[in-house]
């Protein structure tokens, strides 16, 4: 793979990072997309395709990114497919802090070193050019603001935009509401990214997917209502607006901490 492109890891990663301050907004969710954003590249690659609401290898050829390559070996390990929102709640080890310093070597940020109250170290990463990232935030904005569907990289990057929480970091306040709205719509132009986005707002609300069962198994025709959720009532994002409900959720075995 080719660094002519940049990932969608890469993208979420910059669209978070505020420029004014140098931090990024929804560090504790965030991790769970950069995750989550790593299977929508692999599937994009042809390295993985869903299989239900799992994941499978179905080329396990690195991709020459090496961040990529180390969670597509680890899929592999696994041996059998594995459910998006399992592998998404899983231990995510700095996961933030390997992109940043990913994207640092790429020459897409620079390290700013300073202090928290005098004493403790911090690092802030400001963006080397900002126009790469004014780049990634017109791409959500034309597709919000003209309602054509956009190519599968935008609507996913969207939906994983939604799903850790971006919205409010994106389009603050009232007057953004109806954009962090369709930004949330836009998670229906790309069936692995809303997937994988769905898998992330499970993972924050505790829920855990049970296997899809066919309209046979459950009793359901075609033009049959789909069945009611049993675990979770309705969410809404940190933004506000409310989250699309989800079929067949139970609760989760075990809490996912981070």
């Amino acid at each position: 793979m080719g660094r002519s492109r940049r990932t969608i890891p890469e993208e979420l990663l910059l669209l978070a990072l505020d420029p004014a301050t140098g931090t990024t907004a929804q560090p504790q969710s965030l991790d769970l997309g950069l995750a989550g954003a790593q299977l929508v590249e692999l599937a994009l690659a042809g390295r993985i395709a869903p299989d239900g609401d799992r994941i499978a290898v179905v080329m396990p050829r690195p991709t020459g990114d090496p961040t990529l390559d180390s969670a597509l070996e680890l899929l592999r390990r696994r041996g059998s497919p594995v459910r998006a929102v399992h592998w998404i709640g899983g231990p995510r080890l700095g996961l933030r802090q390997i992109y940043l310093s990913h994207l640092e070597r790429c020459g897409m940020v620079h390290a700013v070193a300073g202090q928290m109250c005098g004493v403790l170290p911090t690092t802030r990463y400001q963006a080397t050019d900002t126009a790469i990232s004014r780049d990634i935030r017109a791409r959500l904005d034309s597709a919000i603001r003209t309602g054509v569907p956009p190519d599968p990289r935008t609507a996913a990057l969207a939906a994983l935009a939604h799903a850790v929480g971006l919205g409010k970091h994106l389009y603050p306040g009232n007057e953004g509401r109806s954009s962090r709205s369709r930004l949330r719509d836009l998670i229906r132009h790309d069936p692995m990214g809303g997937l994988v986005a769905h898998a992330v707002m499970d993972v924050q609300n505790g829920v855990a997917a049970q296997p899809r069962r066919s309209p046979a198994a459950t009793g359901q025709g075609g033009g049959g209502r789909p069945p009611a959720r049993t675990a979770r009532a309705a969410a809404t994002d940190p933004g506000g607006v409310p989250m699309q409900p989800r079929r067949g959720a139970g609760a989760m075995a075990r809490a996912v901490a981070h």
